[in-house]
Protein backbone atom coordinates (compact mmCIF):
# COMPACT_ATOMS: atom_id res chain seq x y z
CA UNK A 1 0.00 0.00 0.00
CA UNK A 2 2.36 2.68 -1.28
CA UNK A 3 -0.18 5.50 -0.97
CA UNK A 4 -0.88 5.31 2.77
CA UNK A 5 0.62 8.76 3.31
CA UNK A 6 -2.03 10.17 0.95
CA UNK A 7 -4.62 9.62 3.69
CA UNK A 8 -5.21 12.32 6.28
CA UNK A 9 -4.45 11.46 9.88
CA UNK A 10 -8.18 11.25 10.62
CA UNK A 11 -8.65 8.84 7.71
CA UNK A 12 -5.72 6.74 8.91
CA UNK A 13 -7.30 6.47 12.35
CA UNK A 14 -10.56 5.34 10.80
CA UNK A 15 -8.71 2.72 8.75
CA UNK A 16 -6.88 1.51 11.85
CA UNK A 17 -10.13 1.23 13.80
CA UNK A 18 -11.83 -0.67 10.98
CA UNK A 19 -8.93 -3.10 10.62
CA UNK A 20 -8.23 -1.95 7.06
CA UNK A 21 -4.59 -1.30 7.84
CA UNK A 22 -2.31 -2.29 10.71
CA UNK A 23 -0.32 0.17 12.74
CA UNK A 24 2.81 -1.83 11.91
CA UNK A 25 2.25 -1.49 8.15
CA UNK A 26 1.45 2.22 8.52
CA UNK A 27 4.50 2.83 10.69
CA UNK A 28 6.77 0.82 8.41
CA UNK A 29 5.52 2.87 5.45
CA UNK A 30 6.62 6.12 7.12
CA UNK A 31 9.92 4.68 8.34
CA UNK A 32 10.70 3.64 4.77
CA UNK A 33 9.94 7.14 3.47
CA UNK A 34 12.10 8.70 6.19
CA UNK A 35 14.97 6.38 5.30
CA UNK A 36 14.73 7.18 1.59
CA UNK A 37 13.92 10.89 1.60
CA UNK A 38 15.09 12.61 4.76
CA UNK A 39 18.76 12.81 3.87
CA UNK A 40 18.12 15.89 1.75
CA UNK A 41 15.36 17.37 3.90
CA UNK A 42 16.70 17.33 7.46
CA UNK A 43 13.34 16.70 9.11
CA UNK A 44 14.57 14.34 11.84
CA UNK A 45 17.36 14.52 14.39
CA UNK A 46 16.57 11.08 15.82
CA UNK A 47 14.57 8.28 14.17
CA UNK A 48 13.28 5.69 16.64
CA UNK A 49 12.56 2.84 14.22
CA UNK A 50 12.80 -0.03 16.71
CA UNK A 51 10.70 1.78 19.30
CA UNK A 52 8.13 2.77 16.67
CA UNK A 53 7.61 -0.79 15.46
CA UNK A 54 7.36 -2.06 19.04
CA UNK A 55 4.73 0.57 19.86
CA UNK A 56 2.91 -0.21 16.60
CA UNK A 57 2.74 -3.93 17.44
CA UNK A 58 1.42 -3.06 20.88
CA UNK A 59 -1.21 -0.80 19.31
CA UNK A 60 -2.27 -3.56 16.90
CA UNK A 61 -2.75 -5.93 19.82
CA UNK A 62 -4.89 -3.37 21.62
CA UNK A 63 -6.95 -2.68 18.51
CA UNK A 64 -7.50 -6.41 17.97
CA UNK A 65 -8.74 -6.67 21.56
CA UNK A 66 -11.33 -3.97 20.88
CA UNK A 67 -9.56 -1.18 22.74
CA UNK A 68 -9.89 2.39 21.55
CA UNK A 69 -7.89 5.53 22.27
CA UNK A 70 -7.84 8.90 20.46
CA UNK A 71 -4.56 8.28 18.58
CA UNK A 72 -4.17 4.52 18.94
CA UNK A 73 -1.73 3.21 16.35
CA UNK A 74 -1.19 6.55 14.57
CA UNK A 75 2.49 7.42 13.86
CA UNK A 76 3.54 10.91 14.93
CA UNK A 77 6.66 13.05 14.73
CA UNK A 78 7.66 14.84 17.94
CA UNK A 79 9.61 18.07 18.05
CA UNK A 80 12.87 17.47 19.92
CA UNK A 81 11.30 18.09 23.32
CA UNK A 82 11.63 15.81 26.39
CA UNK A 83 10.67 12.24 25.50
CA UNK A 84 11.23 9.42 28.00
CA UNK A 85 14.01 7.07 26.96
CA UNK A 86 14.73 8.91 23.70
CA UNK A 87 17.65 11.23 23.03
CA UNK A 88 16.47 14.82 23.38
CA UNK A 89 18.82 17.57 22.22
CA UNK A 90 16.58 20.66 21.98
CA UNK A 91 18.44 21.14 18.70
CA UNK A 92 21.84 21.47 20.38
CA UNK A 93 25.03 19.46 20.02
CA UNK A 94 25.69 20.41 23.65
CA UNK A 95 22.89 18.02 24.65
CA UNK A 96 23.76 15.24 22.21
CA UNK A 97 23.75 12.56 24.94
CA UNK A 98 20.78 13.80 26.98
CA UNK A 99 18.09 11.11 27.47
CA UNK A 100 15.19 12.21 29.72
CA UNK A 101 13.57 9.78 32.12
CA UNK A 102 10.13 11.36 31.68
CA UNK A 103 8.03 12.73 28.85
CA UNK A 104 7.26 16.40 28.67
CA UNK A 105 3.63 17.05 29.59
CA UNK A 106 2.17 17.34 26.10
CA UNK A 107 4.29 14.60 24.54
CA UNK A 108 3.16 12.40 27.42
CA UNK A 109 -0.48 13.10 26.62
CA UNK A 110 0.04 12.19 22.96
CA UNK A 111 1.84 8.95 23.81
CA UNK A 112 -0.79 8.03 26.40
CA UNK A 113 -3.41 8.54 23.68
CA UNK A 114 -1.79 5.73 21.69
CA UNK A 115 0.45 7.62 19.26
CA UNK A 116 3.42 5.74 17.80
CA UNK A 117 6.78 7.53 18.18
CA UNK A 118 8.48 7.88 14.76
CA UNK A 119 11.25 10.06 16.15
CA UNK A 120 12.34 13.55 17.10
CA UNK A 121 12.21 16.35 14.56
CA UNK A 122 14.86 18.94 13.84
CA UNK A 123 14.57 22.19 15.73
CA UNK A 124 16.45 25.44 16.14
CA UNK A 125 18.87 25.33 19.06
CA UNK A 126 16.91 26.08 22.24
CA UNK A 127 14.10 27.41 20.01
CA UNK A 128 15.98 30.67 19.51
CA UNK A 129 15.57 31.20 15.75
CA UNK A 130 12.95 31.18 13.00
CA UNK A 131 15.25 28.96 10.93
CA UNK A 132 16.57 25.49 11.66
CA UNK A 133 20.32 25.57 11.09
CA UNK A 134 22.35 23.09 13.11
CA UNK A 135 25.92 23.16 11.83
CA UNK A 136 27.22 21.09 14.72
CA UNK A 137 24.68 18.30 14.29
CA UNK A 138 24.87 18.47 10.51
CA UNK A 139 21.09 18.72 10.06
CA UNK A 140 19.33 21.66 8.43
CA UNK A 141 15.54 21.56 7.94
CA UNK A 142 14.46 22.73 4.48
CA UNK A 143 11.10 23.06 2.81
CA UNK A 144 10.36 20.18 0.43
CA UNK A 145 9.02 22.75 -2.04
CA UNK A 146 12.58 24.04 -2.53
CA UNK A 147 15.39 22.34 -0.59
CA UNK A 148 17.58 25.42 -1.03
CA UNK A 149 15.28 27.26 1.40
CA UNK A 150 14.60 26.87 5.10
CA UNK A 151 11.38 25.39 6.46
CA UNK A 152 11.66 28.06 9.15
CA UNK A 153 11.91 27.26 12.86
CA UNK A 154 12.01 26.50 15.53
CA UNK A 155 9.59 23.70 14.51
CA UNK A 156 11.11 23.45 11.04
CA UNK A 157 11.69 19.70 11.14
CA UNK A 158 8.08 19.00 12.11
CA UNK A 159 6.78 21.00 9.14
CA UNK A 160 9.24 19.36 6.76
CA UNK A 161 8.21 15.89 7.93
CA UNK A 162 4.50 16.46 7.36
CA UNK A 163 4.89 18.26 4.02
CA UNK A 164 7.14 15.52 2.63
CA UNK A 165 4.85 12.70 3.76
CA UNK A 166 7.30 11.43 6.38
CA UNK A 167 4.62 11.67 9.10
CA UNK A 168 0.85 12.18 8.99
CA UNK A 169 1.05 15.04 11.49
CA UNK A 170 3.51 16.49 13.97
CA UNK A 171 3.91 18.02 17.39
CA UNK A 172 5.33 21.57 17.38
CA UNK A 173 5.80 24.55 19.68
CA UNK A 174 5.43 28.29 19.18
CA UNK A 175 7.24 31.02 21.13
CA UNK A 176 7.06 33.87 18.63
CA UNK A 177 5.69 32.13 15.54
CA UNK A 178 7.64 28.86 15.67
CA UNK A 179 4.67 26.69 14.66
CA UNK A 180 3.01 29.12 12.28
CA UNK A 181 5.99 30.19 10.17
CA UNK A 182 7.18 26.59 9.54
CA UNK A 183 3.64 25.67 8.50
CA UNK A 184 3.65 28.66 6.14
CA UNK A 185 6.86 27.55 4.39
CA UNK A 186 5.46 24.05 3.83
CA UNK A 187 1.84 24.71 2.72
CA UNK A 188 0.46 23.33 6.01
CA UNK A 189 -1.85 24.21 8.87
CA UNK A 190 -0.11 25.34 12.07
CA UNK A 191 -1.92 26.19 15.32
CA UNK A 192 -0.78 28.24 18.30
CA UNK A 193 -3.46 27.71 20.96
CA UNK A 194 -4.64 30.29 23.48
CA UNK A 195 -2.43 30.68 26.52
CA UNK A 196 -3.27 28.01 29.09
CA UNK A 197 -5.09 25.61 26.77
CA UNK A 198 -1.95 23.49 26.40
CA UNK A 199 0.46 23.36 29.32
CA UNK A 200 4.24 23.60 28.94
CA UNK A 201 6.39 20.67 29.96
CA UNK A 202 6.70 20.31 33.71
CA UNK A 203 9.40 21.28 34.48
CA UNK A 204 9.43 23.51 31.43
CA UNK A 205 12.36 23.57 29.02
CA UNK A 206 10.66 25.95 26.60
CA UNK A 207 12.20 29.19 25.36
CA UNK A 208 9.80 31.55 27.08
CA UNK A 209 6.59 31.70 29.15
CA UNK A 210 4.68 32.46 25.95
CA UNK A 211 5.85 29.27 24.21
CA UNK A 212 2.98 26.85 23.70
CA UNK A 213 2.84 23.48 22.00
CA UNK A 214 0.43 22.74 19.17
CA UNK A 215 -0.10 20.80 15.93
CA UNK A 216 1.30 21.03 12.42
CA UNK A 217 -0.96 19.16 10.00
CA UNK A 218 -2.22 18.97 6.42
CA UNK A 219 -5.86 19.69 7.32
CA UNK A 220 -7.79 21.66 9.92
CA UNK A 221 -9.59 18.47 10.96
CA UNK A 222 -6.26 16.81 11.75
CA UNK A 223 -5.19 19.87 13.76
CA UNK A 224 -8.42 19.70 15.78
CA UNK A 225 -7.86 15.98 16.34
CA UNK A 226 -4.41 16.56 17.82
CA UNK A 227 -5.47 19.62 19.78
CA UNK A 228 -8.25 17.64 21.47
CA UNK A 229 -5.57 15.43 23.02
CA UNK A 230 -3.20 18.30 23.85
CA UNK A 231 -5.84 20.45 25.56
CA UNK A 232 -5.51 18.92 29.01
CA UNK A 233 -3.60 21.37 31.22
CA UNK A 234 -1.75 19.93 34.17
CA UNK A 235 -3.03 20.81 37.62
CA UNK A 236 -0.09 23.06 38.43
CA UNK A 237 -0.61 25.36 35.45
CA UNK A 238 -1.84 28.71 36.85
CA UNK A 239 -3.16 29.78 33.42
CA UNK A 240 -4.67 26.42 32.53
CA UNK A 241 -8.24 26.10 31.29
CA UNK A 242 -10.28 23.43 29.51
CA UNK A 243 -12.58 23.89 26.53
CA UNK A 244 -16.20 22.85 26.56
CA UNK A 245 -16.65 20.14 23.98
CA UNK A 246 -14.46 18.75 21.26
CA UNK A 247 -12.60 20.81 18.68
CA UNK A 248 -13.12 17.98 16.18
CA UNK A 249 -16.87 18.53 16.52
CA UNK A 250 -16.62 22.33 16.63
CA UNK A 251 -15.03 22.70 13.20
CA UNK A 252 -18.19 21.53 11.47
CA UNK A 253 -20.28 24.33 12.92
CA UNK A 254 -20.82 27.77 11.48
CA UNK A 255 -20.40 30.84 13.71
CA UNK A 256 -23.73 31.96 15.11
CA UNK A 257 -23.35 35.41 13.59
CA UNK A 258 -21.24 37.27 11.02
CA UNK A 259 -17.81 37.94 12.46
CA UNK A 260 -15.87 41.19 12.36
CA UNK A 261 -12.38 40.76 10.94
CA UNK A 262 -9.54 43.29 11.15
CA UNK A 263 -7.05 43.06 8.29
CA UNK A 264 -3.61 44.59 7.75
CA UNK A 265 -0.45 43.85 5.78
CA UNK A 266 1.94 46.52 7.12
CA UNK A 267 4.96 44.99 8.82
CA UNK A 268 5.52 47.53 11.58
CA UNK A 269 9.08 48.11 10.35
CA UNK A 270 9.80 51.25 8.31
CA UNK A 271 12.24 49.60 5.94
CA UNK A 272 10.38 46.30 5.47
CA UNK A 273 7.47 45.84 3.08
CA UNK A 274 5.50 42.66 2.41
CA UNK A 275 6.10 40.73 -0.77
CA UNK A 276 3.24 41.23 -3.28
CA UNK A 277 2.38 37.53 -3.03
CA UNK A 278 2.02 37.87 0.76
CA UNK A 279 -0.44 40.71 0.18
CA UNK A 280 -2.24 38.63 -2.42
CA UNK A 281 -2.63 35.80 0.11
CA UNK A 282 -4.39 38.15 2.53
CA UNK A 283 -6.63 39.53 -0.19
CA UNK A 284 -7.66 36.01 -1.22
CA UNK A 285 -8.54 35.12 2.38
CA UNK A 286 -10.42 38.41 2.87
CA UNK A 287 -12.52 37.70 -0.23
CA UNK A 288 -13.34 34.20 1.03
CA UNK A 289 -14.35 35.57 4.44
CA UNK A 290 -16.59 38.18 2.85
CA UNK A 291 -18.22 35.54 0.66
CA UNK A 292 -18.98 33.62 3.87
CA UNK A 293 -20.85 36.67 5.19
CA UNK A 294 -18.21 38.08 7.51
CA UNK A 295 -17.23 41.76 7.67
CA UNK A 296 -13.58 42.38 6.80
CA UNK A 297 -12.19 45.84 7.44
CA UNK A 298 -8.66 47.02 6.71
CA UNK A 299 -7.24 48.73 9.79
CA UNK A 300 -4.08 50.55 10.78
CA UNK A 301 -1.37 48.44 12.34
CA UNK A 302 -2.16 48.47 16.08
CA UNK A 303 1.48 49.11 17.08
CA UNK A 304 4.78 49.33 15.18
CA UNK A 305 8.08 47.76 16.18
CA UNK A 306 9.47 50.94 17.68
CA UNK A 307 13.05 50.87 18.94
CA UNK A 308 12.07 50.21 22.60
CA UNK A 309 9.99 47.22 21.47
CA UNK A 310 12.81 45.77 19.39
CA UNK A 311 15.22 46.22 22.29
CA UNK A 312 12.75 44.60 24.67
CA UNK A 313 12.37 41.61 22.36
CA UNK A 314 16.14 41.22 22.32
CA UNK A 315 16.31 41.40 26.10
CA UNK A 316 13.45 38.92 26.49
CA UNK A 317 15.03 36.35 24.17
CA UNK A 318 18.45 36.73 25.78
CA UNK A 319 17.01 36.27 29.27
CA UNK A 320 15.00 33.21 28.27
CA UNK A 321 17.86 31.52 26.41
CA UNK A 322 20.17 32.14 29.35
CA UNK A 323 17.56 30.68 31.72
CA UNK A 324 17.27 27.57 29.50
CA UNK A 325 20.96 26.99 28.81
CA UNK A 326 22.35 27.68 32.28
CA UNK A 327 20.83 24.65 34.08
CA UNK A 328 21.19 22.23 31.17
CA UNK A 329 24.58 22.86 29.53
CA UNK A 330 27.81 22.60 31.56
CA UNK A 331 30.23 25.48 31.02
CA UNK A 332 32.77 23.13 29.44
CA UNK A 333 30.26 22.39 26.65
CA UNK A 334 29.38 26.00 25.82
CA UNK A 335 31.76 25.89 22.86
CA UNK A 336 29.27 23.50 21.21
CA UNK A 337 26.56 26.15 21.19
CA UNK A 338 25.91 27.93 17.90
CA UNK A 339 27.22 31.53 17.68
CA UNK A 340 23.79 33.17 17.96
CA UNK A 341 22.84 31.00 20.95
CA UNK A 342 26.13 31.91 22.65
CA UNK A 343 25.48 35.59 21.94
CA UNK A 344 22.04 35.38 23.55
CA UNK A 345 23.35 33.38 26.49
CA UNK A 346 26.20 35.81 27.16
CA UNK A 347 23.89 38.81 26.81
CA UNK A 348 21.41 37.21 29.17
CA UNK A 349 24.13 36.58 31.74
CA UNK A 350 24.79 40.34 31.96
CA UNK A 351 21.15 41.40 32.37
CA UNK A 352 19.97 42.78 35.66
CA UNK A 353 16.60 41.79 37.03
CA UNK A 354 15.51 45.41 36.57
CA UNK A 355 16.39 45.35 32.86
CA UNK A 356 14.49 42.12 32.36
CA UNK A 357 11.42 43.40 34.17
CA UNK A 358 11.47 46.65 32.24
CA UNK A 359 11.63 44.72 28.96
CA UNK A 360 8.62 42.67 30.03
CA UNK A 361 6.76 45.89 30.83
CA UNK A 362 7.50 47.28 27.35
CA UNK A 363 6.25 44.09 25.73
CA UNK A 364 3.15 44.11 27.92
CA UNK A 365 2.34 47.62 26.70
CA UNK A 366 2.94 46.47 23.13
CA UNK A 367 0.46 43.61 23.67
CA UNK A 368 -2.02 45.98 25.32
CA UNK A 369 -1.98 48.17 22.20
CA UNK A 370 -3.06 45.22 20.07
CA UNK A 371 -5.75 44.11 22.51
CA UNK A 372 -7.19 47.62 22.76
CA UNK A 373 -7.14 48.30 19.01
CA UNK A 374 -8.76 44.94 18.21
CA UNK A 375 -11.32 44.86 20.99
CA UNK A 376 -14.23 45.37 18.59
CA UNK A 377 -13.12 42.55 16.28
CA UNK A 378 -13.55 38.79 16.48
CA UNK A 379 -10.62 37.90 14.22
CA UNK A 380 -7.48 39.47 12.76
CA UNK A 381 -6.10 38.61 9.33
CA UNK A 382 -2.47 39.16 8.24
CA UNK A 383 0.20 37.41 6.21
CA UNK A 384 2.06 34.76 8.21
CA UNK A 385 5.44 35.92 6.88
CA UNK A 386 6.55 38.96 4.93
CA UNK A 387 7.87 36.88 2.06
CA UNK A 388 8.52 33.37 0.73
CA UNK A 389 10.61 30.72 2.51
CA UNK A 390 14.04 32.24 3.10
CA UNK A 391 17.10 30.94 1.23
CA UNK A 392 19.65 28.99 3.23
CA UNK A 393 22.05 31.41 4.89
CA UNK A 394 19.69 34.39 4.60
CA UNK A 395 19.50 35.09 8.33
CA UNK A 396 23.26 34.69 8.84
CA UNK A 397 24.41 37.20 6.21
CA UNK A 398 25.47 39.76 8.84
CA UNK A 399 26.75 37.26 11.39
CA UNK A 400 25.26 36.50 14.80
CA UNK A 401 24.77 40.21 15.53
CA UNK A 402 22.45 40.60 12.53
CA UNK A 403 20.28 37.53 13.10
CA UNK A 404 17.60 39.21 15.26
CA UNK A 405 16.86 42.01 12.78
CA UNK A 406 16.78 39.61 9.82
CA UNK A 407 14.38 37.28 11.63
CA UNK A 408 12.03 40.07 12.68
CA UNK A 409 11.87 41.44 9.14
CA UNK A 410 10.66 38.05 7.86
CA UNK A 411 8.48 36.88 10.79
CA UNK A 412 7.14 40.25 11.96
CA UNK A 413 3.45 39.27 11.87
CA UNK A 414 3.51 36.50 14.47
CA UNK A 415 5.08 37.55 17.84
CA UNK A 416 2.24 39.80 18.99
CA UNK A 417 -0.21 36.90 19.32
CA UNK A 418 2.21 35.14 21.69
CA UNK A 419 2.41 38.26 23.82
CA UNK A 420 -1.37 38.74 23.95
CA UNK A 421 -2.02 35.02 24.54
CA UNK A 422 -4.59 34.78 21.73
CA UNK A 423 -5.10 31.71 19.54
CA UNK A 424 -3.57 31.93 16.07
CA UNK A 425 -3.48 29.71 13.03
CA UNK A 426 -1.45 29.77 9.83
CA UNK A 427 -3.36 28.57 6.78
CA UNK A 428 -1.96 27.83 3.31
CA UNK A 429 -2.94 30.20 0.53
CA UNK A 430 -1.18 29.46 -2.76
CA UNK A 431 2.06 28.71 -4.52
CA UNK A 432 3.71 31.44 -6.59
CA UNK A 433 5.08 31.05 -10.12
CA UNK A 434 8.25 29.47 -8.68
CA UNK A 435 6.26 26.94 -6.66
CA UNK A 436 6.94 28.63 -3.29
CA UNK A 437 4.20 28.60 -0.62
CA UNK A 438 2.49 31.67 0.88
CA UNK A 439 0.18 31.66 3.88
CA UNK A 440 -2.16 33.78 5.96
CA UNK A 441 -2.52 34.12 9.71
CA UNK A 442 -5.85 34.30 11.52
CA UNK A 443 -5.88 35.36 15.18
CA UNK A 444 -8.97 34.93 17.36
CA UNK A 445 -10.14 36.12 20.72
CA UNK A 446 -8.49 34.56 23.74
CA UNK A 447 -10.08 31.21 24.64
CA UNK A 448 -12.14 31.22 21.43
CA UNK A 449 -9.98 28.53 19.82
CA UNK A 450 -13.01 26.58 18.64
CA UNK A 451 -14.40 29.56 16.75
CA UNK A 452 -11.02 30.17 15.12
CA UNK A 453 -10.74 26.53 14.01
CA UNK A 454 -14.30 26.57 12.68
CA UNK A 455 -13.57 29.60 10.48
CA UNK A 456 -10.34 27.98 9.30
CA UNK A 457 -12.21 24.79 8.41
CA UNK A 458 -14.75 26.82 6.40
CA UNK A 459 -11.94 28.49 4.45
CA UNK A 460 -10.49 25.06 3.74
CA UNK A 461 -13.83 23.76 2.45
CA UNK A 462 -14.26 26.94 0.40
CA UNK A 463 -11.00 26.21 -1.42
CA UNK A 464 -8.70 28.88 0.00
CA UNK A 465 -5.87 26.47 -0.74
CA UNK A 466 -5.38 23.49 -3.03
CA UNK A 467 -4.24 20.04 -1.92
CA UNK A 468 -0.84 20.27 -3.59
CA UNK A 469 2.40 18.56 -2.59
CA UNK A 470 6.13 18.86 -3.25
CA UNK A 471 7.86 16.64 -5.82
CA UNK A 472 9.10 14.17 -3.20
CA UNK A 473 5.50 13.34 -2.22
CA UNK A 474 5.18 10.78 -5.01
CA UNK A 475 8.60 9.20 -4.52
Amino acid sequence: MSDLHELSAAAQLRALGAGEVSSRDLTAHYLDRIDRLDGELGAFLTVTAELALTEADRADARLAAGERAPLLGLPIAFKDYPTAGVRTTLGSAALASFVPSEDGWTIGLLRQAGAVTLGKTNTAEFGATCFTENDHTGRRAVTPYDPTRYSSGSSGGSATAVAAGLAPLAHAADGAGSTRTPAATCHLVGVKPSRGLVSPSAPSTSLAPTTIEGPITRTVADAALLLDVMAQPWRGDPTGWRPTGSFAETIGRKPGRPLRVAMWTRTGLDDVHPHPEAVRAVERAADALREAGHEVREVALPAPYAEPVRQALGTWFAAMVHASVAPLVPVERHDLLLPYTRLLYETGATLSSTATLMAQAVLARFADAFLAALDDFDLSLTPTTSGPPAPIGHFLTDGAEGVADAMLAWSCYTPWANLTGQPAISLPSHLDADGLPYAVQLVGRARHDGELLAVAAHLERAGLWSDVHPHCWDE
